[in-house]
């Protein structure tokens, strides 16, 4: 990065600067490492997704220096090794070198820092595992004002979307799921806008839950200004993130960009209100496409606000949504029958209704949910796993 002409120590006040609260500063290979992710939240637009395939092939700080020493396609094709892999490079690059710079990276941490902004990277534990399913189209970094550790209740969260010219019928259903969903633990995710998604947030707040709003301009300066202090409060207690910038404002294109952010944070995306042509269709979509969960609530057939939510029931086969405990459903999956129950012991139906689908829990936590010591959870742990009931991953166990 000698192009950069940035000595080591201002390389380490900057990424300090923006470091999450419990972070062990990182030695010299890391602050390289994070320079070089949130450089990347500065050269693309949001899920480029040539930048993406490079960054995974390449590494953050090997491709930022095949860029600045100004590499040629031939040079590039080398590194990446695969003739396929160059293709729409020339585009890229194209579109990338007139914001390289290492003022204008160095000022995105600085603005970052003045504006109490941490930068998140994957090697942090509190990043997201569910954006990771984006591939090449997940960001390199998250700019984040608030508390990372509520990040970590998007293990088990729910994305309200819809209309920002809500009606007094989608606001009031909007505020019971959430409150529902808040109720039984979940966190909610929406986007921080006007009508449908603050009525989510508020009423996640108002429940004491955790919310999180994802924007799709730099947290300097939060968007929509109506919404200033909500998202401030959002920002107190749970978190605010985007993958831009401080300086980079909120255009249509980074909207639909930011769509996919919420799909793939949440465990389910439910539409409650929206138009035939709503921002909300496009994150339903991103859902969709990534397989997750998808529902909507149903309206009026006279009302124009609803006839995308019943285009996603008929369409895209949306579960319909009615009550949180529809949303519930869609998440962890229907009530297992009785009949095979019957040939479980009473400790393994206690593990098994304590299981979730999609986030893993340790033995810790299913004693906790239980009531029971945890060798006997890890009895039937294992014998719900023979009999093909629970799986074990990395971080802890699935219903399977």
């Amino acid at each position: 990065m000698k192009a950069f002409r940035i000595d080591l120590d201002r390389l380490r006040e900057a990424v300090a600067a923006t470091l999450p609260a419990d972070a062990e500063p990182p030695d010299d290979e890391g602050v390289l490492a994070r320079f070089a992710a949130g450089a990347w939240t500065v050269l693309p637009e949001p899920g480029d997704g040539v930048a993406g395939m490079v960054r995974q092939r390449l590494g953050d700080v090997r491709a930022l220096q095949l860029l600045v020493e100004g590499e040629s396609l031939s040079g590039w094709a080398r590194e990446l090794g695969e003739c396929e892999a160059v293709s729409g490079m020339q585009a890229a690059l194209a579109r990338w070198q007139p914001r390289l710079g290492a003022e204008r990276i160095l000022g995105a941490f600085a603005q970052g820092a003045a504006h109490d902004q941490r930068l998140l990277t994957p090697a942090d534990a509190q990043w997201p595992s569910g954006i990771d399913d984006l591939g090449p189209h997940a960001p390199a970094a998250l700019w984040l004002r608030g508390d990372p550790a509520a990040l970590e209740a998007c293990s088990r969260s729910v994305a309200l979307v819809g209309a920002r010219a809500s009606s007094g019928y989608g606001e009031l259903v909007t505020g019971q799921l959430a409150a529902g969903l808040v109720s039984r633990r979940f966190a909610v995710v929406s986007g921080g806008a006007y009508g449908i998604d603050g009525t989510a947030h508020r009423s996640a707040l108002a429940g004491g839950g955790t919310t999180v709003a994802v924007l799709a301009g730099g947290l300097d300066r939060f968007y929509p200004a109506g919404n200033d202090e909500l998202l401030r409060h959002i920002a107190a207690t749970g978190c605010v993130i985007a993958e831009a910038p401080s300086g980079v404002p909120p255009t249509r294109w980074r909207f639909l960009a930011r769509n996919r952010l919420i799909a793939a944070l949440a465990s389910a995306t439910v539409v409650v209100e929206a138009g035939q042509r709503s921002g909300s269709i496009n994150t339903a979509g991103h859902a969709a496409a990534l397989g997750r969960p998808l529902g909507a609530v149903p309206g009026p057939v006279t009302s124009g606000s609803s006839t995308g939510c019943h285009r996603l029931l008929r369409e895209y086969g949306a579960a319909l949504i009615e009550r949180p405990e529809h949303i519930v459903e869609l998440v962890d999956g229907p009530e297992e029958e009785s009949a095979p129950l019957d040939a479980l012991t009473s400790d393994e139906v206690r593990v098994l209704d304590a299981l979730s689908r999609r986030a893993a829990r340790n033995v810790d936590d299913l004693a906790m949910r239980t009531g029971m010591a945890p060798r006997e959870v890890t009895a039937s742990l294992a014998l719900l796993e023979l009999a093909g009931r629970s799986t074990e991953r990395a971080s802890g166990w699935v219903r399977a």
